[in-house]
């Protein structure tokens, strides 16, 4: 499931939404099959803990860039 963060710029909000719910079901997978002992991939849970960061990024960047248009829209 690694995306590059070219394809995370070109999603919408809802998308984004989506791919987090869709990355954080995928860890919590992966970190019970760890616990389990059905875990193949251990690196696997550090690429999905980072897609997971990628995605909360682009989404917090898109807040900020939100916030700054309001502000000189206001000003």
């Amino acid at each position: 499931m690694a995306r590059s963060l070219v394809d995370l710029t070109d999603l919408s909000d809802g998308d984004l939404l989506d791919r987090l719910n869709e990355t954080k079901e995928e860890l919590f997978n992966l970190r019970f099959q760890h616990v389990t002992g059905q875990l193949d991939n251990n690196a696997r849970i550090k690429q999905a803990k980072k897609d997971v960061a990628r995605v909360l990024t682009e989404l917090r960047m898109r807040e900020i860039e939100a916030a700054e248009a309001m502000e000189s829209g206001n000003e």
